[in-house]
């Protein structure tokens, strides 16, 4: 695994748990509002930390930790994903996977084999939309349809859909086409655009906190439950 870094103590990356945050460098995404660009285009050699000190942290903090957040990047884009999850299980840790959904076959078996307890996927944006809001053009969304479906039917366990709102990539009828993607999911939040300084493009800008509450009554007809983040 390339582990391009660690958050030592998070309350809001993992839902109701105490956890920490690794991040993997690497993603076969070039998303322009995306703001881990030193993970997705740096260089992961120089970026990459030693994984016995991870492991060394996370053994000091059980009983003080409750999980661990897999981030990126995208995680499941390393092949030795499962070896790695597996070795933090057996720290007792429960486990979330954040991921932008490419990989179903691999979320799959690692679902099936208990490594994940939490998924956070990212759905850019409405399908017809989706090869310009992820950078890659002509993106093939078969992959992300299958791995939303995963999820839908209860298989990889507890999970929820993010879409990040930006301005002149977004807007209503876009969200509302996002929304029939995951129709009927038990959990979907808009999340509001912040800059970090560090974005893969450029000239990306928020909506308001009212635009979003506006974006927030398109979506919540589509699924069980709709929330807004960073308003």
């Amino acid at each position: 695994m390339k582990i391009c870094g660690l958050q030592k103590l998070s309350l809001l990356d993992y839902p109701g748990t105490v956890a920490c945050t690794v991040f993997t460098g690497g993603c076969n995404l070039r998303c322009p509002f995306c703001h881990n660009a030193p993970l997705v285009l740096g260089d992961p050699e120089r970026l990459e930390t030693d994984d016995g000190e991870l492991f060394s942290f996370l053994q000091k903090r059980r009983g003080v930790l409750d999980g661990v957040c897999v981030t990126g990047g995208e995680p499941l884009l390393h092949p030795d994903i499962g070896e790695f999850l597996h070795r933090i299980r057996a720290l007792g840790y429960r486990i979330k996977l954040d991921t932008n959904g490419c990989f179903p076959q691999r979320l799959k078996s690692l679902a099936a084999q208990g490594l994940i307890d939490y998924v956070a996927m990212d759905v850019k944006s409405a399908p017809e939309q989706y090869a310009g809001a992820v950078g890659v053009p002509g993106f093939d969304f078969s992959l992300v349809r299958e791995s939303i479906a995963l999820l839908l039917s209860g298989q990889a366990g507890e999970y929820e859909f993010r879409t990040t709102v930006v301005r002149g990539l977004h807007n209503a009828d876009v969200l509302r086409d996002t929304a029939r993607e995951i129709r009927g999911a038990k959990r979907y939040f808009l999340q509001k655009f912040v800059d970090s300084g560090h974005l893969i493009g450029s000239g990306f800008s928020a909506f308001s906190d009212g635009e979003m509450k506006g974006f927030l009554d398109v979506v919540s007809p589509y699924v069980t439950s709709a929330a807004l983040r960073g308003v």
